[in-house]
């Protein structure tokens, strides 16, 4: 009948006029209805409801998200060059968590790298006029001045890690201490007695965490930490090369290395190799984050597993409760830890 039908293909799209009339309430009501306010009763919930399914009425997202002054959209913003986001299995992890559980929202993921001054300066410029609803910051160091940004103009973030043991910010990290003590702790139970360890770029909490976890093992085996069995890098093959060398020039008798990632553990075994040390005969090898990496080294090389993808779930549910203001932010923010596993494999 024609007064019950659907509405019709020719006529166009039904409007939310058209709800209220069918449903006999104000245009206000309707939308606080689309909207899921709670100051509406159910009877008339149910009202609205039966009239949008009727008239097959379908919200109009831009207009809602400018009516509640909201982008439906949230920044993954990576302040690394493209050559990491790709070369690094930490990175497709993380956004692979976020896009899992952005799934089931109406948002929409804008990914941003950071290389330059000027492309900073312009993420400044966009975040400012609150273009999106929120941030998700990966890869923080400690002189970044993006997340104070973020606070002083209020825009809704989450970090993946922490810049300092203070931070402010709500964030989403991993047991990186006790990660790194446990596989320092478990060369040594494995009769290793000379030590390394290759830290990430010590700007970064996270490379300081780990490198702290290296030396509460190493002392709580009655040993020194000896400076020339620690090397710096970057996250990088490439930096896990450079410092491998180091600690070869520096301490040749080493028989052990805790490498604070599995890419930096892929750079280290090929020095290993090169200068005729098996592994794990004459140096055992331990990584950090249990990535495909690790599972596909030969030999597989023992690591520390952390969710990595259950952080950039995680990381996604902290940010919507910010955005829909369920965090008292006059209370301590959001801060999750996620514990560590040590995955033995071959290399140890």
């Amino acid at each position: 009948m024609a007064g019950t039908r659907r509405h019709g293909a020719g006529r166009g799209r039904p409007t939310l006029e058209e709800v209220a009339a069918r449903a006999g309430v104000g245009r206000g009501t309707v939308s606080r209805v689309i909207n899921g306010s709670p100051r509406v009763s159910d009877r008339t919930r149910t009202a609205v409801e039966q009239a949008v399914a009727e008239l097959g009425y379908v919200p109009n997202r831009v207009a809602r998200a400018l009516a509640a002054n909201r982008a439906d959209a949230v920044a993954l913003v990576i302040p690394e060059p493209e050559t990491r986001l790709f070369a690094e299995p930490y990175f497709s992890d993380i956004i692979r968590g976020v896009g899992a559980e952005l799934a089931d929202t109406d948002l929409q993921l804008l990914l941003t790298l950071i290389r330059t001054p000027k492309e900073r300066q312009r993420l400044a410029d966009y975040l400012s006029a609150h273009r999106v609803d929120g941030v998700l910051l990966v890869s923080v160091h400690a002189d970044d001045p993006l997340p104070d940004l973020l606070e002083r103009i209020e825009m809704p973030a989450v970090l993946s890690g922490r810049r300092s043991a203070h931070e402010s910010v709500p964030y989403v990290d991993s047991d990186n201490t006790g990660g790194a003590q446990s596989a320092v702790e478990h060369l040594i139970g494995r009769g290793r007695s000379t030590v390394a360890t290759i830290t990430g770029p010590l700007d970064m909490y996270v490379a300081q965490c780990r490198l702290e976890g290296y030396g509460a093992a190493v002392r709580a085996a009655g040993r020194e930490v000896e400076p020339e069995l620690v090397a710096s890098a970057d996250f990088t093959e490439e930096g896990g090369r450079r410092a491998m060398r180091q600690l070869l020039d520096q301490r040749p008798d080493l028989d052990g290395v805790f490498a604070a990632s599995d890419v930096m553990a892929a750079g280290a075994r090929q020095v290993l190799r090169e200068s005729g040390r098996r592994v794990p005969d004459d140096v055992a090898l331990v990584g950090f984050e249990d990535s495909a990496v690790a599972r596909h080294m030969d030999p597989p090389l023992t690591s520390v597993r952390q969710a990595t993808e259950e952080m950039g779930r995680a990381m996604v549910r902290v940010l919507l409760e910010e955005i829909e203001g369920l965090s008292d932010r006059t209370s301590k923010r959001p801060q999750m830890v996620l514990p560590t596993q040590l995955v033995r494999r071959e290399s140890s």
